[in-house]
């Protein structure tokens, strides 16, 4: 039987620190003496084992993305950013290829309305050994209108919502150009936080491996509809167009 939920473990949960909202809890990554079963770095960047390891049947790992517990992606320089996304997604192109997992997810949580639960600006790479995520994925989610393209990478607001309303995806072929990728993220991340017609300060960013594409959707983060929580049905604004000769005029 195809496995579709992933098992949580609320004793080991119960021990996470969690500072985005309680403000006054110490920052276990801006310890980095203390930091153990680090798995690889590069300057200001680690990859580790998670510490709290909550889903059962997974390898979790946690990438710190700088030392400044105060950072974000829109904020960083160029160099540091590039080297980042190419150090991310190097490490979770190699994870996939180990046997034992039938998929790896590469992800960001940022903000109090992302699912996240530490403010130091980190992602998430985590073997899945029962579940694909490719089986919950269409090549239609990536689908949207152009806002920009460079370097074979194409930035699109997304016409196919998963969850809806506005979503962003940045694609590009396996041999692409992880740089342009990178700066089409920290575009759009900006744009968010700072130019959003609508106030935001949380997002996810998901990346996913499909055939010899890789691709990444920026979704900020709001109360979820009721009707995608109750029926799964996305809803889609009108004024996609007008968003897009927004950010247009902003970013490009």
């Amino acid at each position: 039987m195809e496995q579709t939920h992933l098992r949580f473990n609320s004793g080991i949960a119960m021990h996470k620190p969690e500072n985005i909202r309680n403000k006054e809890t110490e920052c276990p990554f801006c310890r980095r003496e203390e930091l153990s079963d680090i798995l690889d770095e590069k300057g200001s960047i680690i990859l580790l084992k998670n510490k709290y390891p909550v889903l059962e049947d997974t390898f979790q790992t946690v990438l710190i993305e700088t030392d400044d517990c105060d950072g974000d992606i829109s904020l960083y320089s160029k160099q540091h950013l590039h080297d980042l996304f190419s150090f991310a997604i190097n490490h979770w192109l190699m994870m996939e290829k180990d046997p034992k997992f039938k998929s790896v997810l590469l992800f960001k949580n940022h903000g109090p309305l992302s699912g996240g639960t530490l403010k130091h600006p980190h992602m998430q790479i985590v073997g899945l050994e029962g579940i694909d995520y490719h089986s919950k994925v269409s090549r239609n989610d990536f689908e949207g209108i152009l806002i920009e393209s460079k370097e074979e990478v194409k930035w699109t607001l997304s016409t196919s919502p998963r969850i809806g309303f506005y979503e962003w995806n940045v694609l590009m072929q396996e041999s692409g150009n992880v740089s342009q990728l990178a700066d089409y993220v920290q575009k759009t991340i900006y744009y968010i936080l700072n130019q959003y017609r609508i106030k935001c300060s949380s997002y996810n960013l998901f990346f996913y491996h499909i055939k010899n594409e890789i691709a990444v959707k920026i979704m900020p983060r709001f109360v979820t509809s009721p009707l995608f929580v109750g029926y799964s049905i996305p809803q889609l604004p009108i004024n996609l167009e007008e968003t897009v000769k927004d950010i247009q005029s902003k970013q490009c």
